[in-house]
């Protein structure tokens, strides 16, 4: 099973930069590039911070480039969306209480999307509603689950990271420890920084994004910090027994070479391109 992941997208109006880089058109940079090189992709999944202002032009403009995607497609808000303003353009991906949450079937288990919007707030939320709808999805899943988010459920031990990742995790975490025994893997975006770990026991990633870089300074004490690196997707590779995760830069302008042999047999010390 081949899934792609973009996080991230910050969509504003068109023309306008968020640190000199054009949403708009990174995002469909990301998605000519993964539809290109991933036309195999069983499904991709865009996790939060659809909207950099949470703005409707951004999602009717979303809505109308993903209609050419030839993949399903399956979408998480972050803290810089606004859910009513989505859901008045994606009204279908409301769940019964009004969350955008969705359960989807894959090649290898189900997906699941989760909703950690918060009003006013850049931090991630997930109350009582919300847990019980994840424990019944879960407990209903015969086989094995992916859950996409936008929130980090585990500090990153950067401060001011950590002051607007997941607040409800502890409660999170208690969900996902009842039932890591059938999640296989749990996507997350909001830091924009390549990051992997696990909770639980459950491995965790998170890819760059589609448009502006952060950068781990963990000396900072209040500011984000950023930094010019290139824009990224996910492509994941999974099937039972195992799960791959490629960031893919594609923003990255230099040149790709290539060099070596994977047969050992063929490394000359005379010969050899180094």
């Amino acid at each position: 099973m081949k899934l792609l992941q973009l996080t991230d997208i910050h969509l504003t109006a068109p023309g306008q930069t968020i640190a000199g880089r054009e949403p708009n058109e990174n995002l469909k940079k990301a998605l000519d590039h993964a539809i290109t090189h991933h036309p195999d992709a069983a499904a991709l999944i865009i996790t939060g911070d659809l909207s950099d202002w949470g703005d409707a032009d951004d999602y009717k403009r979303l809505k109308d480039v993903l209609s050419r995607v030839p993949m399903p497609v399956h979408l998480c808000i972050g803290n810089h969306d606004e859910r009513d303003v989505f859901l008045s353009v994606f009204p279908e991906l409301a769940d019964e209480n009004g969350y955008v949450q969705s359960a989807f079937d894959l090649p290898v288990g189900t997906g699941l999307t989760l909703d950690t919007w918060g009003p006013e707030s850049h931090a991630g939320f997930y109350c009582e509603t919300r847990l019980a709808w994840l424990d019944r999805q879960l407990m209903a899943c015969d086989g094995k689950v992916w859950l996409f988010m936008h929130h980090n459920p585990v500090p990153i031990g950067i401060a001011p990271m950590d002051r607007i990742m997941l607040l409800d995790a502890e409660a999170f975490g208690d969900i996902i420890a009842r039932h890591a025994g059938k999640i296989a893997h749990i996507f997350h975006g909001h830091c924009h920084l390549p990051l992997s770990g696990s909770l639980h026991g459950v491995p965790f990633s998170a890819p760059r994004g589609t448009n502006h870089a952060g950068w781990p300074d963990f000396g900072a004490v209040a500011n984000l910090s950023s930094s010019d690196l290139p824009e990224s997707y996910a492509v994941i590779l999974a099937d039972e027994k195992s799960t791959m995760v490629h960031m893919v830069e594609f923003g990255y302008a230099g040149q790709i070479r290539r060099e070596g042999s994977p047969d050992y047999a063929d490394w000359d010390r005379l010969t050899m391109i180094r």
